[in-house]
């Protein structure tokens, strides 16, 4: 419905004449997220956008009465794309600036998280994604896993989402993920200032057939990228990411630090000293590791 919803405001424009920023300057909204409601690629438009869009485009309340059918999908296109492409992916990487990946939530945590949508509906809906979030999570114990590596703002150990006894339990659950010979967790400390990805959350997938998604997502839209040059983009953005990074032992012990509560004892070691190590267990690792220009090269797992 919203890929619906997005070509009739296309049609209607281009049959008025109009340009994309001209039919949002006429709505008071940016081109931007014009060309996000006609590929049904970014946060589904409200009901004041679906007024103004109907009334600039002389649409006789068609776009009106399209808007609650749009509302009524528990996921947007592009999320389902995102999940159907997760479900194939032989690694996925993810940063994470906000919350804990949805891969590694509890469902105390995710039920938190989700509850505050400003897409949600209803209890049922809410439901229907919690039910779907923790039914993802089963492909982390299947025989054809994926490679998770996971680089997590230190604001996600920090924010005590669901209050202190759901945060301590997702904290926990991290640590037992990053215990796994396929999970890797790191921290990105506040230290390390600004970087490529500050404005949401990344994740690149690599697929069976050797090609790369990425996808970008903030508070209420998302975007897939499946431009080769644009996901490299992405891709070389994560790898500094991972690179600058805390090295995996260090950053669970500021996760257990945090979960501790013992803020002030935090041993962190200098910014030089972590970045060398985090660059030698990049090299090192056993899932994927960089070579000149940036890009990642696949080692061979063994099939379970």
């Amino acid at each position: 419905m919203a890929a619906l919803f997005g070509a009739r405001v296309r049609r209607l424009r281009t049959a008025a004449g109009l340009t994309q920023a001209e039919l949002g300057a006429r709505t008071h909204v940016v081109s931007t997220r014009i060309t996000q409601i006609e590929r049904a690629s970014g946060a589904k438009p409200t009901l004041e956008l679906a007024r103004a869009l109907d009334a600039a485009l002389d649409a006789d309340n068609l776009l009106v009465e399209l808007w609650p059918y749009v509302y009524r999908e528990a996921f947007p296109d592009w999320s389902r794309a995102f999940m159907a492409h997760s479900e194939r992916a032989v690694f996925v990487g993810e940063y994470a600036a906000h919350v804990v990946p949805g891969l590694l939530q509890t469902e105390e945590y995710a039920r938190a998280v989700l509850s505050v949508g400003l897409t949600l509906s209803g209890e049922a809906q809410l439901e229907e994604r919690l039910t779907a979030r923790m039914g993802r999570q089963k492909r982390l114990d299947s025989a054809d896993r994926p490679v998770l590596w996971v680089v997590l703002g230190e604001a996600v150990l920090r924010r005590p989402i669901g209050g202190p006894a759901v945060m301590r339990g997702q904290l926990e659950r991290l640590l037992e993920a990053a215990a796994q010979p396929h999970v890797t967790v790191q921290v990105l400390p506040f230290d390390q200032g600004e970087h490529d990805v500050m404005g949401g959350s990344l994740t690149i997938l690599a697929l069976p057939d050797d090609t790369e998604i990425a996808y970008t997502e903030g508070a209420h839209y998302g975007q897939l990228v499946e431009d080769p040059a644009e996901v490299g983009t992405f891709s070389l953005s994560y790898d500094r990411l991972r690179a600058a990074a805390l090295p995996p032992l260090m950053s669970l012990g500021m996760i257990r630090s945090v979960m501790e509560g013992n803020h002030r004892g935090t041993n962190v070691p200098s910014r030089s000293a972590w970045r060398r190590v985090a660059q030698e267990q990049l090299q090192q690792s056993g899932g994927w590791q960089l070579r000149g220009g940036g890009r990642r090269v696949p080692r061979h797992r063994p099939r379970s």
